[in-house]
Order: C-alpha cells, then structure tokens, then sequence
C-alpha cells in the first residue's frame, strides 16, 4: 500500500543521503546513512521504514538500501540544490563550513525558481573565472566596511 504523506525537510535529507552515498558507494547501509547525518542506526532504520512506506526506497532490516525512482529523483534535486546553493555562498565569501551547514539549511525552503536563478548566477559568475575584478572589490568592502572606488575599466 502506497502512504502519500508531504515530505518532511528531515526526509529529504536522507533521501539525499542515500542519494550521494549510492552515488559515490554503490550499495548503502543503515551504518552508511548513520554516519553521514551523524545520527544512531535506530534513528535511520525508523526513517527508512517511513521512507519504504511511502514507496521512496526499497528497504529490508539487514539489508542493502535503494531509492525507487520517485526517491532517487528526490534525492538528486535536492542534492542539485545544495550544490548550488553552496556554490553561490562561496561566491559571496561564506567559509566552506559555513557555507556547507547553512546549504543544509536554505536548500528545503526556496522555491525551484530561486534556485535556478542563483545557479544561473554562479555559472555567470564562473564563466569570469570564479573572480571578476568587480568580487575584489566585495572582498575589499568585507574587510573593510566601505565600497572602494571603480571604474568603468574596472568591471571589465
């Protein structure tokens, strides 16, 4: 029997999860997904029967884990968004680690329009090199407080 239920952001996250570690791993294990959301197997294992539940994977105690189709699609949009979102922090000059947890954050609550802009943001942005002349003057004014003067041979 199929349980439609609205996915929670912790749902999500673990369909990333699973997504990124059979990605990177091929086959995933409670122990697997444990680890990398830093959590305690039973946690995992209760998810994993919600997510089996709701047809998002495929998951027997003891088991290997695999997401369906609905969940693997989930888990690589979501995954998608965190990347992008990350990448943009980074390119306002959020440190790695900041940038990684508050991605975590930001990638359930924007809409899928946000999200595309921004992405189109960072590939413009990249397409200079990932450092235009006009981001030395923000890390100037994020040192500094105040916005240094630029000219038009500037933002070339």
């Amino acid at each position: 029997m199929l349980v439609i239920m609205e996915l929670t952001r912790n749902m999500e996250d673990y369909l990333e999860a699973i997504y990124a570690l059979s990605r990177d791993k091929g086959r995933v294990r409670v122990k697997d997904i444990a680890h990398r959301l830093g959590i305690k197997s039973a946690s995992v294992s209760e998810m994993l029967r919600k997510l089996d539940k709701c047809k998002y994977v495929a998951y027997e105690k003891y088991g290997d884990i695999e997401l369906t189709s609905s969940g693997n699609l989930i888990g690589k949009t979501v995954m998608v968004r965190h990347e992008t979102i990350k990448a943009f922090l980074k390119v306002i000059l959020v440190p790695e680690n900041v940038a990684e947890k508050s991605a975590c954050t930001i990638e359930h609550n924007l809409e899928a329009e946000t999200i595309e802009q921004i992405g189109k943001f960072v590939k413009f942005v990249g397409a200079y090199g990932m450092h235009p002349k006009w981001l030395d003057h923000f890390e100037v004014y994020c040192r500094t407080g105040k916005i240094p003067e630029c000219s038009y041979k500037d933002v070339k």
